[in-house]
C-alpha cells in the first residue's frame, strides 16, 4: 500500500516536470498545430504505407484467383457442382433457424386438425 501511495506521488511530480519541460521546448504544441490529417505522419511514409497496402491487396486478389482457377479445375474433374448460397426466400425464418423442438401450430392449423379428426370420427361411426 505504501508503495503505490509513494508511485503516485512521484508519478505526479514526474508529470509535472515533463509538462513544464515541454512548454518550455515548445514541442507539444508545435506538434499539435502541424498534425491535421495525417497524424504528424510524414507524407513520404504515408504514400509508401498506401502503396504498400495496395500491393498486399492485389497479391491477395491474385492469390484467390489461382485458388479459384484450382477449385474449378477440381469441380470439372469429380463433376461436382459450385455451391451457391441460397436465396433470402430459401433460407429458414431467423426466429425459427435456431429452435431445437418443432415449431407451436397456429390456431388455424390447430382448427384444421380438429376438422380433419371430427371427419374421421364421423367416418367410424357412419360404418
Amino acid at each position: 500500500m505504501a508503495s503505490f501511495i509513494a508511485k503516485q506521488m512521484v508519478g505526479n511530480q514526474l508529470k509535472s516536470v515533463k509538462d513544464k519541460f515541454a512548454g518550455a521546448m515548445g514541442g507539444d504544441d508545435e506538434k499539435k498545430d502541424e498534425g491535421g490529417a495525417d497524424d504528424g505522419e510524414d507524407p513520404e511514409v504515408a504514400e509508401a504505407r498506401r502503396e504498400a497496402e495496395e500491393k498486399r491487396k492485389e497479391k491477395h486478389r491474385k492469390m484467390e484467383e489461382e485458388r479459384e482457377e484450382l477449385r474449378q479445375s477440381i469441380r470439372d474433374k469429380y463433376g461436382l457442382k459450385k455451391k451457391v448460397p441460397e436465396e433470402e426466400g430459401m433460407m429458414q425464418p431467423p426466429e425459427e433457424a435456431g429452435r431445437i423442438g418443432r415449431k407451436k401450430k397456429t390456431p388455424a392449423e390447430l382448427a384444421a386438425e380438429a376438422n380433419a379428426d371430427s371427419d374421421d370420427e364421423d367416418f367410424a361411426r357412419g360404418s
